[in-house]
């Protein structure tokens, strides 16, 4: 999960919702003319196309991925695939509305780089409307709201994640065999309840973002990518083994969990932060449009596929995230702490995004003496933040619904067409464009609504005990 992390000293990027800098915060624009020149892309450390595609699969490909089996068995096996299938165009075209927009700019004000919230800001300065264009700094200020919700949000669903991976892995571990087709009953020894799993991770993950060098966190990206990588391999290598008759499954599911699909759903394929970091580090940025296009069909195909396949193999026992519902086995319970340990890493690579919007705003008011002080203080004050909110909601996929749905579904959704809508209306837009735009907005904003209201409600009043015992299509 890999964003490159393009600045120069006065600018500083956090458009990317999966962060994993590469590259010090000094570096990257600085080859830039400041005598007024313009020049649209960096001519050092660009990236090929092929680096460009790698980025952007890894920038999508996280514990959404994971969460997408139950997502399906919330739309149903034939709804599901379908709905996944429009999700991802839709947010395909916002990506693409997004750097059209942000090229659109670039050129008119002779800018090098523009990252999602200066976009949002200029939009609105080109909106025909004057009560917008006064307070279009207010632009920024939502992308950033967003984008600190969903990062510590992404943050919160790796304490859930741990904790309950590790606690089943504990639990199970007596009678965990070498054999993962012996068809036995799996006897659990009760432990601790999953919230104080998540207080023993916490002393750690305070350490973790301590690491506040960014070339000393793609160290932990790498890491990260080769355990998850080795996970997913043996993921998939599993649910297609004797997949059960699916006819017992229901096409459509209940409409009363299809907002819960829908959050999950645009949970995992909310990437849209990453697109202007990538294509703007790109040798060729004229092929990016294909590489997005490329790369978005493969994230597009292992969703609807994991989907599908989880869904077929578990049926009704399927969980929050499949790798609980992997069978006792060594080699499987190495795949639940190898993701974990992946998962771990990438905890201070999302929390990085973050933590650079809100610390600058504590230090600035502190003295200058107390900097290092203050600035680790915020930061074991934000993973405590996290912490506390895991233990406030430990159900992992209701957590992963209630993230898709708050803050997903504005950045990927939502607020790419109306950009569109205020960058162009005065320069002329055809009415099927401006229609199309506001049916993408209306989709995301009952999104928004209908699913935090039903995750919430979920919460509050759950319909159902939220399954903790492994159990895999072996052992029924």
């Amino acid at each position: 999960m890999s964003t490159q992390r393009l600045r120069d000293e006065d600018y500083r990027d956090y458009s990317s919702t999966d962060a994993s800098p590469e590259e010090s915060p000094s570096e990257g624009l600085n080859n830039f003319s400041s005598s007024g020149s313009y020049m649209r892309f960096g001519e050092s450390n660009s990236t090929t196309w092929f680096q460009t595609l790698i980025h952007l699969l890894k920038s999508n490909i996280g514990t959404g991925l994971l969460g997408l089996p139950l997502a399906v068995k919330n739309a149903g096996i034939l709804m599901g695939p379908l709905s996944l299938l429009v999700i991802g165009l839709v947010a395909v075209h916002c990506m693409r509305i997004l750097v059209k927009c942000a090229h659109h700019f670039c050129y008119r004000l002779n800018k090098p780089f523009l990252d999602y919230g200066d976009t949002v800001m200029y939009g609105l300065e080109a909106s025909p409307v004057s009560w917008l264009r006064n307070h279009a700094h207010w632009g920024r200020r939502i992308v950033d709201f967003f984008l600190i919700v969903t990062q510590l949000g992404f943050c919160c669903i790796y304490f859930v994640f741990l904790a309950d991976n590790f606690k089943q892995v504990i639990e199970t571990a007596n009678g965990t065999t070498s054999n993962c087709h012996n068809n036995e009953t799996v006897i659990l020894t009760p432990t601790m309840d999953s919230r104080l799993y998540m207080l023993v991770f916490l002393p750690f993950m305070v350490l973790l973002v301590f690491v506040r060098n960014l070339r000393a966190l793609s160290i932990f990206s790498l890491l990260a990518n080769i355990t998850m990588a080795v996970s997913l391999v043996m993921i998939y290598q599993f649910t297609v083994q004797n997949i059960p008759d699916p006819s017992r499954l229901p096409l459509v599911a209940s409409w009363k969990t299809y907002p819960l699909f829908f959050g999950t759903a645009i949970f995992a394929f909310e990437g849209i932060g990453m697109v202007l970091p990538l294509e703007n580090k790109m040798k060729d940025p004229k092929k990016f449009s294909l590489i997005l296009y490329i790369g978005m069909t493969i994230v597009t195909a292992l969703y609807v596929s994991l989907g599908i396949l989880g869904y077929l193999q578990f049926g009704a026992n399927i969980q929050g995230s499949i790798t609980l519902n992997l069978p006792n086995c060594w080699l499987y319970q190495s795949v639940k702490l190898l993701y974990s340990i992946g998962i771990f890493f990438t905890y201070a690579l999302q929390f990085y995004v973050p933590a650079e919007i809100i610390i600058p705003f504590f230090v600035a008011r502190g003295p200058e003496h107390c900097e290092l002080v203050i600035d680790l203080s915020v930061r074991t004050m934000l993973v405590c933040l996290t912490c506390v909110l895991a233990i406030l909601i430990p159900r992992l996929d209701l957590v992963i619904s209630l993230v898709g749905s708050v803050s997903s579904s504005a950045l990927a959704l939502i607020i790419p067409p109306l950009l569109e809508i205020t960058t162009y209306y005065s320069e002329g837009m055809s009415s099927i464009t401006i229609v199309k735009d506001a049916l993408i907005s209306i989709l995301g904003f009952v999104g928004f609504v209908v699913g935090t209201c039903l995750t919430l409600y979920e919460l509050i009043q759950p319909s159902s005990a939220p399954i903790f015992v492994n159990s895999t299509s072996a052992f029924v």
